[in-house]
């Protein structure tokens, strides 16, 4: 088993270059979390990298060091939006709230950013808007072309957004969700949403909520493939400096807890600054996400959750109990590597995802089936990896409670979910 040799010496914050000197956790030796085992030569060849995240003093971003290059986390990648049900009527909602709010029309171009498969722009195209999705997955990018969504592979970033501009193509909604976190130049990469965005343009980024990550421990959030974590305060600072205004943020109940921003060319004022703005800024400073210090308590809560799920994992197999998983996240792996999970404690684990379907999990090698793997199995309990989607998970294995399994969260501790 393969480990990365790199040096693993702080470096500098990856949006004001301040040298990074405060752990805010330390998870240990971990892989890719999307790096799903397909044979014995991948088990042979598996590398583990430190995940490590810091917290800078003077911005307050939250980070991890790039260990691996994006190329080669998500040249093919094995995460589709479509099979999430509850992420499908979300993306449809919000597309029909920005066609009202915004008067998103046949007129308009809107342009996706991490589009994966044509989850969301679908429905603009369903309502004839001008749409183009920019993807660097090709595998990914594939599904949405069968589609016909016109999507680009490649990464965006600076150089991107000026080829599109010399194409003549400005984005009157430019959209990213679940990207930001992903993006190692940041700078590169706000600066480029700052150039395709029209003049009266407007962008939404939606990402995971550090607030909400602190709060209820959710540690399974930290990855390699995210290399940022934000908070309001962090995440407009960074904007601000490429000339771009947050104008309104909205709290969501996605990913368990992201935040929605609003934001515009900043020598513009299309839009009013909303008091959504004022009201989190003021509360994230309140709780102070604004201190460094308030950053340290943090490891010692993430030691304790990984300490009950160990603890309730070992004795259901004391009680001769079967516990197997649903879904194959990357949260997940986040998590059954830093607990030290192993077979023996979760038997095996599903996802509908076909690509996941007959791999390992990276790292603990627990491997991955069908769902209805369950139904000939039987286990007793259910232990929801994708905790986020739980309501969504429980109902699609409600047949699971003839024999009277119990599903269970393991986040920020374990609990049986009704």
């Amino acid at each position: 088993m393969a480990r990365s040799a790199r040096a693993s010496e702080p470096s500098c914050c990856r949006f004001c270059n301040t040298p990074l000197e405060r752990v805010f956790i330390d998870l240990g030796l971990s892989p890719l979390a999307n790096s799903y085992l397909r044979d014995e030569k991948a088990r042979q060849d598996e590398q583990f990298f430190p995940l490590r995240a810091y917290v800078c003093s003077e911005c307050f971003l939250v980070q991890l060091e790039e260990w691996e290059a994006p190329e080669n986390i998500f040249g093919d990648y094995a995460y589709f939006s479509s099979y999430s049900e509850s992420w499908l009527q979300h993306a449809k909602s919000y597309v029909a709230r920005m066609i009202e709010r915004f008067g998103i029309g046949a007129h308009s171009r809107v342009v996706e950013i991490a589009s994966n498969d044509g989850y969301l722009l679908q429905y603009f195209v369903a309502e004839d808007v001008p749409v183009l999705g920019i993807e660097p997955a090709q595998n990914v990018a594939a599904v949405a072309r069968a589609k016909g969504i016109p999507t680009r592979v490649e990464f965006f970033g600076e150089r991107a957004a000026r080829t599109l501009r010399r194409e003549g193509l400005r984005a009157n909604l430019l959209i990213g969700n679940n990207v930001l976190a992903h993006v190692p130049n940041l700078n590169d990469f706000v600066k480029g949403m700052s150039i395709l965005l029209d003049d009266q343009g407007v962008i939404t980024m939606e990402f995971p909520h550090l607030m909400r990550l602190v709060d209820e421990c959710q540690i399974d959030t930290i990855y390699h493939e995210h290399f940022s974590y934000f908070s309001f305060i962090a995440v407009e600072k960074i904007f601000a400096a490429h000339g771009l205004t947050l104008f309104d943020v909205e709290e969501l109940p996605t990913h368990g807890g992201s935040l929605r921003i609003f934001a515009q060319h900043s020598n513009t004022e299309w839009h009013p600054i909303s008091h959504r703005v004022y009201d989190l800024r003021a509360r994230e400073i309140s709780a102070g996400y604004a201190d460094i210090d308030h950053y340290d308590a943090f490891e010692e809560r993430a030691t304790q959750t990984k300490l009950k799920l160990l603890a309730f994992l070992e004795e259901a197999k004391r009680q001769g109990k079967r516990v197997v998983g649903y879904g194959a996240p990357a949260k997940g792996n986040t998590l059954l590597n830093y607990c030290g999970v192993t077979p023996d404690l979760i038997e095996y684990t599903v996802d509908r995802n076909p690509h996941k379907q007959g791999c390992l999990l990276p790292g603990t090698h627990i491997p991955i089936f069908d769902p209805e793997r369950i139904n000939v199995t039987k286990p007793d309990y259910i232990l929801i990896l994708p905790w986020n989607l739980k309501r969504e998970i429980v109902n699609q294995l409600s047949f699971a409670r003839s024999w009277g399994a119990q599903f269970v969260v393991p986040i920020p501790e374990p609990r049986l979910v009704d």
